[in-house]
């Protein structure tokens, strides 16, 4: 796989995990169900990443004389690095200090989705800012359906499962985009 093809794998990476963790809260049934579609969904967007060409994509939308952002550059290392260091910290208060265990999920959504803002600031990539908000609102929801004390089907849904389609949903369409398009997650 080249560069190109790395933020695209990440996502949808992230949005398989999501789906594969939360899904152990809902019906067995559904559970297996929702499962499968995101391990096939996760393979067929390998599969149109790997056939997908080196020059596909310009790793930024750029117009006349705008530089392409570096892909995993500084902007890029310290974007994650405030999300591990937010969402750690979230944690922290949440599980110990809250015993609030139901809102993990919610929280990591949020720190998640917010982290896409500042992708799309540095990869210059403002379509990136609708994946944004639809995590982000999926967290601060799951975090509130927890705190209102809903079952925990209900919170693993909304923060995990709708999160998880939502990447896995992103990337796809990324895929579909003209190849002028950039890497979209």
């Amino acid at each position: 796989m080249h560069k190109k093809q790395t933020a695209p794998l990440i996502g949808a990476a992230f949005g398989l995990a999501f789906v594969l963790a939360n899904a152990a809260a809902l019906p067995a049934a559904v559970g297996v169900l929702l499962r499968v579609l995101a391990i096939l969904a996760f393979l067929r967007l390998l599969l149109a990443l790997r056939r997908r060409p080196a020059d596909a994509g310009t790793g930024a939308d750029t117009t006349a004389g705008e530089a392409a952002a570096p892909l995993f550059g500084r902007g890029y290392r310290l974007v994650v690095a405030a999300e591990v260091a937010v969402g750690l910290a979230g944690l922290v208060v949440i599980n110990p200090v809250l015993h609030a265990p139901k809102a993990t999920v919610g929280w990591i959504a949020l720190v998640v989705g917010l982290h896409f803002f500042g992708l799309a600031v540095v990869w210059r990539q403002p379509s990136l800012n609708a994946l944004a908000a639809a995590m982000s609102g999926c967290g601060a929801a799951g975090l509130a359906l927890a705190a209102a004390g809903v079952p925990t089907a209900v919170v693993a849904t909304v923060a995990g499962i709708v999160p998880g389609a939502l990447l896995l949903g992103s990337v796809a369409r990324s895929l579909r985009a003209p190849a002028a398009g950039a890497v979209r997650v």
